[in-house]
């Protein structure tokens, strides 16, 4: 079994204005997540986050810790929220089991020691997963896509419709500090976060899936007058910063999971930018 955690360092914003392409990719984005067998992740000094993935085919993958932890175990100090993007499949929390259907989340509080992934029946097991630094403890609590808050939001004349299924947020689950929830656009759009936003008391990171192989999403970032650009393909994540925009344009529609760590649990403490004042 494997289980590789590699860490990204904070960047200061005037030097990423200097990032060529292959440094914004380097620092920013996350490539490979799923590997047959094993735990794939980056842990962020910004606010401590991991992301992370993880695909159990053969055999259970337990969720043991890292180097980057200096904890006996992966959750002794930290929450984790989980949202299954797979095949049907079930995760046991300290002998508890519970099953995912594809789009169903599962909130794992700080203390729990014994967690494990478990293969498909059908199909494939994959798991996408967030981290952060937890201050309590929390109970386990599974979120299905009919417990989510729904928010319906832009049009198609604006290339923008899309639903926001609000999973792990403080108005469902109790958390520390930790937010998740899934944004399905609706065919015929392909903006995300539009128009965009910064918030300075959090980070997030975004992950995009339900992308057709032959198909692209244009990840835009940086500060609102000093944007810059990621082409990403299907299963990639981003780290964006506080100082960041993080909105994208797909070459279809597709899905993406939203996950927030920081000072606070407020969704809806953000700085709206004018799309007229980007530069």
């Amino acid at each position: 079994m494997t289980i590789n955690i590699t860490t990204r360092h904070a960047s200061h914003p005037n030097d990423v204005q200097q990032y060529n392409t292959q440094q914004l990719r380097e620092h920013f984005l996350v490539e490979r997540l799923f590997e047959k067998g094993s735990i794939q992740g980056v842990y962020s000094t910004f606010d401590r986050l991991i992301v992370g993935g993880i695909f159990p085919s053969s055999a259970p993958l337990e969720l043991l810790t890292v180097e980057q932890l200096k904890a006996d175990y992966f959750l002794e100090r930290r929450e984790m929220g989980i949202i299954n993007i797979g095949s049907r499949s079930s995760i046991s929390v300290d002998g508890e089991t519970y099953t995912l259907d594809k789009k169903e989340a599962l909130y794992i509080g700080r203390g729990a020691k014994e967690v494990m992934f478990h293969p498909a029946e059908s199909g494939e097991a994959l798991f996408y997963f967030n981290s952060a630094p937890a201050h309590s403890s929390y109970p386990t609590l599974k979120i299905g896509m009919e417990d989510a808050e729904k928010v319906e939001m832009g049009s198609l004349e604006t290339s923008n419709h899309r639903v926001i299924n609000k999973l792990i947020v403080n108005s469902l689950v109790k958390t520390c500090q930790l937010q998740m929830g899934l944004t399905e656009l609706k065919p015929g759009s392909v903006w995300n976060t539009m128009p965009a936003h910064v918030h300075d008391r959090r980070m997030e990171a975004y992950f995009y899936f339900d992308l057709a192989e032959v198909q692209a999403v244009c990840h835009y970032m940086g500060q609102p007058r000093e944007t810059r650009h990621i082409w990403m393909k299907n299963l990639q994540a981003v780290i964006s910063p506080p100082w960041s925009i993080h909105s994208g344009a797909g070459t279809s529609n597709y899905s993406f999971i939203w996950g927030m760590a920081g000072e606070n649990l407020d969704y809806g403490d953000m700085d709206q930018v004018s799309t007229v004042n980007m530069r």
